[in-house]
């Protein structure tokens, strides 16, 4: 019998006694709205198969095509209330169209950002930032898939940060750089997480950040941007800033207080990245299952093997268990109420489960999961990425460790 501390225990009693009564009153089935949104991007997906993401990836194209189709269909406006031309949905609702994105073979993460971002932007905005930036957001008329926190020295220790954002005659300049940013090229806008005071300055080590609204087509030779080649065809790269000037119209919220601002947006991050590896997992499963199902060697179908069988039933365990753990941080985030532990519980989970489903598949597969045109190579690939990025699933392990069982904090 494992014995916890009183406190512990005592908490963990409520937190279980809330969590059933919510339990009981919580319906796991989508809504007729929901499905018909899955059903409706499912469709939209059909039209881009298989050969087209292979394609894709072979050259280190970008999927403009299928980018344009989800923005006009208002997919990735699903966030941006009505008022502003958007659907006013939640995250829940994102949820269930990045991973029917990545469940039909596609790769979300060419897009997912313009949703992530739209937090911080929403929660923390003034309102003629979000009069003057969202209907054209909504439209398609502006794109907002970028956002720029990692440096090469701080990394994951987000406090750390060295790019400074210096008042200065009416507005803001910024010097600096960052590393792994993504779809940088492929934007119009970018959110920029700036030092506005010296860390040595400071009493809470997290305040002095701020977050910007950087219009890329105004930033000239003051920003430079540079290809960062990796294993998988994500489009990322490392900037240089060299005293680009931002107007002081475009500091969102209150100077000082952008750490506090990005951490709702991490939140919605996870879940939605959650969704994703989600999504490939199930994509996983089913090439897995119909292949096991048709191919026969040594004259009986290779599914009736429990070396294969096991591995993948244990994955679709998994992925059921990761995607109740995701809607619940939906369901928490758009309420409104906590769902840190949540958010990252379904990044963590999820991430592992598909990583499981990859490796299950893989094997199912054999020799021909190498062959570029089966695509299990690819999805491979893809689905590793999630297990690092956004955030590495050990710094998750530790934040869980910490906040959630109490232990003195790691990092």
């Amino acid at each position: 019998m494992l014995l916890l501390p009183r406190e512990f225990a005592r908490s963990w009693a409520l937190a279980c006694a809330e969590g059933e009564e919510v339990l009981e009153n919580m319906d796991f089935a989508l809504t007729e709205d929901q499905q018909a949104i899955q059903h409706a991007v499912r469709s939209t997906c059909a039209r881009f198969p298989a050969s087209y993401w292979r394609e894709v990836d072979r050259q280190g194209d970008y999927p403009w095509d299928f980018v344009k189709e989800l923005t006009e269909q208002g997919w990735l406006s699903v966030l941006i209330p009505t008022e502003y031309g958007g659907a006013g949905l939640g995250i829940l609702e994102a949820a269930v169209i990045l991973e029917e994105v990545n469940r039909s073979g596609g790769n979300a993460a060419a897009c997912h950002a313009q949703m992530y971002t739209m937090g911080t932007l929403l929660r923390h905005g003034s309102s003629e930032q979000k009069q003057r930036f969202l209907p054209d957001i909504a439209a398609g008329r502006l794109r907002l898939q970028a956002f720029a926190v990692t440096e090469p020295d701080s990394g994951s220790d987000t406090l750390r940060l060295r790019t400074t954002a210096e008042r200065k005659d009416g507005g803001y300049v910024i010097n600096g750089q960052k590393i792994f940013i993504s779809r940088v090229k492929e934007s119009d806008l970018m959110l920029l997480l700036a030092r506005t005071t010296p860390y040595d300055d400071l009493a809470d080590k997290t305040g002095g950040l701020s977050v910007f609204l950087v219009d890329l087509r105004d930033a000239g030779a003051q920003l430079e941007v540079n290809s960062v080649p990796v294993m998988v065809n994500h489009h990322t790269n490392a900037l240089f800033f060299r005293d680009l000037r931002v107007p002081v119209e475009n500091l969102v919220g209150a100077e000082g207080m952008g750490f506090r601002y990005i951490i709702d947006g991490w939140n919605a991050e996870r879940v939605l990245v959650a969704s994703e590896a989600i999504g490939d997992g199930r994509w996983f499963l089913e090439e897995a299952v119909q292949y096991a199902s048709d191919r026969e060697v040594f004259g009986r179908k290779i599914g009736t093997n429990q070396g294969l069988q096991f591995p993948l039933a244990q994955a679709a365990a998994e992925l059921d268990a990761a995607s109740l753990i995701r809607f619940h941080a939906a369901s928490l985030f758009d309420l409104g109420k906590s769902c840190g532990a949540q958010a990252n519980m379904a990044k963590l989970l999820a991430s592992q489960a598909s990583w499981h489903a990859a490796n299950a598949c893989f094997s199912v597969f054999g020799g021909y999961a190498f062959a570029q045109e089966f695509d299990i190579e690819r999805k491979f690939r893809e689905t590793k990425l999630l297990e690092i990025a956004p955030v590495s699933n050990n710094l998750i392990l530790a934040y869980l460790a910490q906040r959630l069982l109490g232990l003195p904090r790691s990092y």
